[in-house]
């Protein structure tokens, strides 16, 4: 089969109207993949567009990954067997709400200008397109696969307007076997079309955005007008939902106004629902707002308000967008979706606890500096680190202070909690009364998510954990030792060392499960950190809300015997915790 891009989307010759639903394969357990593919197929879609995350294909320099959940050649072929075209959009940045929009946090420590013509950042691009690349070019339409269009890069026009550097990027695509049709995305005006399209390469240039369609395709319209081209218009992000951040109101939007939206962008053009289906931030993967000075952190679960919920399984939305399908297009075959089922347990009875403090050194890696370094400086990149260094007292009292850190920071004297300080206290003064004629201070650091949307991207905020040191009375201390707290060493944790009340801590919970499904583990009655069900991370939680629970998909359970180990960090805990059949989400609509 062929597909062009003329006057119209041309497949096989033939005009083809490009309905199309976002499913991000890193987002959601491969052995789901087939039942969001299914349901994606069965409202009567042609089309499955993803994200490829370069964060997690290569979190550490040179060192890549495309296994189970990042399996992108099994999600494709999956999409093909399911009879689903496929629209890749592998640019280095991704946005997506996504940690740092896709980028690996290793660039933070490199000489290079993210997202430019820097020789040296289009190196370290061009290194990870010679191993991405060749796995995907395979699966283009031209050599019998599903793969229609690729995406040059994201929403470059509401960034910069680097011409090089998007040259580069396309020249990058093409030495490495890309030959399908490729396309630009950015906001349906002026300023952003013109800063981030490529029409003289004659590179399709698409929208984005989620209402007044005939507006948008106006605009889109007029500049392929102007620049002399004729081409097809597509939405290529119909946003159907939104994000949500924590301590915020679940963002939600009217499914019959959604479904006239859609019935607007259809009448005109082609559209990509994003999201079809949002899934999960698993890990440490959530991404960050900017507001001013001021970072916010998203929150675990992107169920985004998709006509697929977390779990996967269909919403209102779906119901009405399906409805709007069969009256727009009656050819088009619809079939019923699939739907999952979950489980419930109560009363799960905690196993054992251990302050963190105590097993600190058999489930991290320890280095020495004269002064305290960014997480980054020793690989850490995402989750948590403890700084530790020992003092003399000079009084009973005194000024303690941060200088230059990132993103929260618990403060510990001898092991006995002291204080709080996010973002924009940190720096602030810490009074510290000394008893003791030696001291040790620790600081628990924690990343809670870098940002992954404009201006901030290069902000140096972007960097964690401390990065210029840390004062007593008016000088730097020195001696510090960092602890980089790797999650994948949970087993080495002796629980029959002590647990301290007010310490983060690490709760040990063991249970059966006759059968398993998928289900929602609810952790209301804790205060902030994560969990990790048979080593697996579901990712973060916070007392804050709105969401109160973390999905846990039924491929992540055992028939038998299962373990889930909290990290929590405030010192809040229950000694039983329950799974639950559905999310439990805070009303947070009237807080002030």
């Amino acid at each position: 089969m062929t597909f062009e891009i003329k006057e119209d989307f041309l497949l096989d010759g033939k005009p083809f109207k490009i309905l199309s639903g976002a499913i991000h394969y890193f987002r959601v357990h491969p052995s789901d993949w087939e039942h969001s593919l299914f349901n994606l197929k069965a409202l009567g879609f042609n089309t499955v567009e993803t994200y490829v995350p370069w964060n997690a294909h290569e979190t550490k320099e040179g060192v890549f990954n495309f296994e189970g959940i990042l399996d992108l050649e099994k999600f494709i072929q999956t999409a093909a067997d399911t009879g689903l075209y496929v629209i890749l959009r592998p640019s280095p940045y991704i946005c997506a709400e996504w940690e740092f929009g896709g980028l690996p946090a290793w660039l933070l420590e490199k000489n290079c200008r993210i997202r430019s013509s820097d020789p040296n950042y289009l190196d370290y691009v061009e290194k990870y397109y010679h191993v991405l690349l060749p796995k995907v070019t395979p699966f283009q339409m031209e050599n019998g696969g599903p793969i229609i269009m690729m995406q040059v890069e994201n929403e470059y026009g509401s960034y910069g307007e680097d011409k090089e550097y998007l040259q580069a990027m396309v020249t990058l695509m093409r030495n490495n076997g890309v030959t399908a049709p490729l396309f630009t995305s950015d906001g349906a005006w002026l300023a952003t079309l013109r800063a981030g399209s490529m029409n003289e390469q004659d590179i399709l240039s698409t929208g984005n955005f989620g209402s007044k369609g005939q507006l948008n395709f106006k605009n889109l319209a007029s500049f392929h007008q102007n620049n002399n081209k004729k081409w097809p218009l597509m939405c290529m992000e119909f946003w159907d939902g939104w994000f949500n951040r924590w301590g915020e109101p679940v963002v939600t939007r009217d499914p019959e106004e959604l479904g006239e939206a859609v019935r607007e962008v259809l009448t005109i053009g082609s559209i990509n629902l994003y999201m079809f289906h949002g899934g999960t931030n698993f890990g440490f993967m959530n991404g960050c707002s900017a507001r001013g000075t001021k970072d916010l952190p998203q929150v675990t679960s992107y169920d985004y308000g998709a006509p697929l919920d977390e779990q996967g399984n269909p919403t209102e939305k779906y119901t009405v967008i399906k409805n709007v399908i069969h009256k727009m297009f009656p050819d088009i075959v619809q079939t019923a979706p699939k739907v999952k089922s979950t489980i419930e347990k109560s009363s799960i009875q905690l196993t054992n606890k251990v302050a963190l403090f105590e097993v600190l050194e058999e489930i991290s890696e320890r280095h020495t500096t004269k002064y305290p370094a960014n997480m980054e400086y020793f690989e850490q990149y995402y989750g948590y680190m403890v700084y530790r260094t020992k003092f003399l007292k000079d009084a009973t009292e005194e000024r303690f202070r941060i200088i230059d850190g990132r993103d929260r920071a618990q403060v510990y004297l001898n092991k006995s909690y002291v204080t709080t300080q996010y973002q924009e206290e940190i720096g602030n003064d810490i009074q510290l009364a000394l008893s003791r004629s030696e001291n040790q201070v620790d600081i628990l650091m924690e990343n809670m998510g870098r940002v992954n949307y404009g201006h901030k991207l290069l902000a140096d905020t972007q960097r964690k954990g401390i990065r210029t040191g840390v004062m007593m009375d008016l000088h730097f201390m020195l001696n510090w030792e960092q602890f980089s707290i790797n999650f994948e060493k949970l087993d080495r944790i002796d629980f029959s060392k002590e647990w301290q009340k007010n310490n983060p801590a690490f709760y040990q919970y063991k249970f059966e499960l006759e059968a398993v499904e998928d289900t929602f583990l609810d952790i209301s009655k804790f205060g902030k950190g994560i969990a990790l069900i048979n080593g697996v991370n579901l990712g973060r939680f916070w007392e804050k809300g709105p969401y109160l629970t973390l999905y846990i998909p039924k491929a992540l359970l055992k028939k038998g015997e299962n373990e889930l180990i909290i990290f929590e960090t405030e010192g809040i805990y229950s000694e039983t915790i329950n799974l639950s059949s559905v999310p439990i989400v805070l009303d947070l609509s009237q807080k002030e």
